[in-house]
């Protein structure tokens, strides 16, 4: 069975990419957790956030973005004491930040998901890429969306980050098409979003 070559090197990422990159997501929720997770992974490698993402869905409350909204100064404090997460002030204070930002979007769309879906007129953009080499870091649409989104209060948000998030959450469909997963992804059933 072949995969993306980047995932082959541990079973942790194997796991990630057969069960969950590149799959759409429309659950708020994950939507949440993906955008903190990968927030705190901007300057290190993806396997450093996935070994500790047990630990950030205790720390965050199993990112329930309402609670993570309301955590207090102390709360943050602690946080930042936590060895389970990557103890990084501005990102875990941005977290916070974008939590309250998110439930803004989520007033205004109905959902997050609703919200990033728009982006593409509620449709996955599905990339022929070869090789990895072929993959961008970031896009158009990435840059778009980043700026809105910053535009709307969010921080530690880049455009590198936010193409992460829309390969994560199969907005975009990034896996090689040598890959079992490229056609695998693009079977499943789409609700019926607010458009």
């Amino acid at each position: 069975m072949k995969r993306c070559p980047w995932s082959n090197s541990k079973d942790i990422y194997i796991e990630y990419h057969d069960k969950e990159w590149g799959a759409p997501v429309f659950d708020d929720r994950i939507h949440f957790e993906f955008l903190v997770l990968e927030s705190a992974q901007a300057g290190l490698s993806w396997l450093t956030i996935l070994k500790k993402r047990e630990n950030y869905r205790k720390a965050y409350l199993n990112f329930d973005v309402k609670k993570v909204s309301k955590f207090s100064k102390r709360k943050i404090e602690k946080l930042i004491l936590d060895p389970g997460i990557i103890r990084n002030r501005k990102k875990i204070e941005s977290s916070v930040n974008n939590a309250k930002c998110y439930i803004k979007i989520q007033k205004e769309f109905d959902s997050f998901s609703n919200y990033i879906w728009k982006f593409t007129d509620y449709k996955p953009l599905i990339n022929n890429c070869k090789k990895i080499e072929d993959i961008p870091a970031k896009t158009e649409l990435s840059d778009r969306i980043s700026k809105d989104l910053k535009n709307r209060g969010f921080s530690f948000i880049g455009s590198t980050i936010i193409y992460s998030h829309l390969q994560a959450t199969g907005i975009v469909n990034d896996h090689l098409i040598s890959c079992y997963r490229y056609k695998e992804v693009q079977k499943y059933k789409f609700p019926t979003l607010n458009n």
